[in-house]
C-alpha cells in the first residue's frame, strides 16, 4: 500500500510538472537595433498563452504600448484603460497593449506570475493585449530612454518601432488631448 501511494504521488508530481512546462512562458527575447530611442525587438506571451514578437506583431499602424514595472502601478495603468478603449473604437488603425516588464526569472516563477495575472483578469481583450516581458530591464529601458521605474510609460509607436509620441504617469486631460490630437493629425496626414 505504501508503494502505491508513493507511485501515485510521484505520478501526480510528474504530471503537474509536465502541465506547468506546457503552459510556462518562455524567456523573452530582446534585441536593440538602433542607437536612438526606439521600441526594441522583444518577445513575450499574452495571458492567453500566445507568443508575440514586437514590433513585428503590432496589430495596427499606431500602437500604444503601456509599460508598467511594478505590480502597484496597475492602478495607474487602469486610469488610462477606458480612454484607450474609446480610442481603439474610434480609430481603425489604433490598438493598445499593456506590457508588464519584469526582470528575467526562472520558468516556474514566470508561470506563477502569468497564471496569477490570467486568473485575475477575466476580460478577454485585456488578456489578449497583456503581454508580459521577462528580460534584461536595463537594456530594455536604455532602448526606450526610460530613466526610472517609478512611473508607467506610454509609447505610441508604428510598426517599425519608431516612437511617435510618449508620456508618463496617470491619465490626465492634457495628456489625453495631446494623444488624441497626435492621432487625429496622423490620420489627416495620411488622407492627404
Amino acid at each position: 500500500m505504501v508503494i502505491l501511494r508513493i507511485l501515485f504521488f510521484a505520478l501526480l508530481l510528474l504530471s503537474s510538472v509536465a502541465f506547468a512546462w506546457q503552459i510556462a512562458p518562455a524567456r523573452s527575447r530582446l534585441s536593440v537595433t538602433k542607437d536612438e530611442p526606439h521600441f526594441p525587438l522583444v518577445s513575450g506571451f499574452n495571458l492567453n498563452r500566445q507568443e508575440f514578437e514586437f514590433p513585428r506583431d503590432f496589430g495596427a499602424e499606431l500602437n500604444l504600448v503601456v509599460v508598467p514595472f511594478q505590480q502597484w502601478q496597475q492602478r495607474t495603468v487602469n486610469t488610462w484603460v477606458p480612454y484607450l478603449q474609446d480610442l481603439d473604437e474610434e480609430f481603425n488603425n489604433f490598438i493598445y497593449y499593456e506590457l508588464p516588464t519584469i526582470y528575467e526569472m526562472p520558468v516556474i516563477s514566470r508561470t506563477f506570475i502569468n497564471e496569477g495575472m490570467r486568473a485575475g483578469i477575466p476580460d478577454e481583450t485585456a488578456r489578449e493585449r497583456t503581454i508580459t516581458l521577462y528580460l534584461d530591464k536595463a537594456k530594455f529601458k536604455s532602448a526606450l530612454d526610460i530613466a526610472s521605474e517609478d512611473y508607467i510609460y506610454l509609447f505610441l509607436v508604428n510598426r517599425e518601432g519608431d516612437i511617435l509620441w510618449q508620456t508618463t504617469g496617470a491619465y490626465g486631460p492634457e495628456k489625453a488631448k495631446a494623444l488624441f490630437q497626435f492621432i487625429q493629425n496622423y490620420h489627416a496626414s495620411i488622407e492627404r
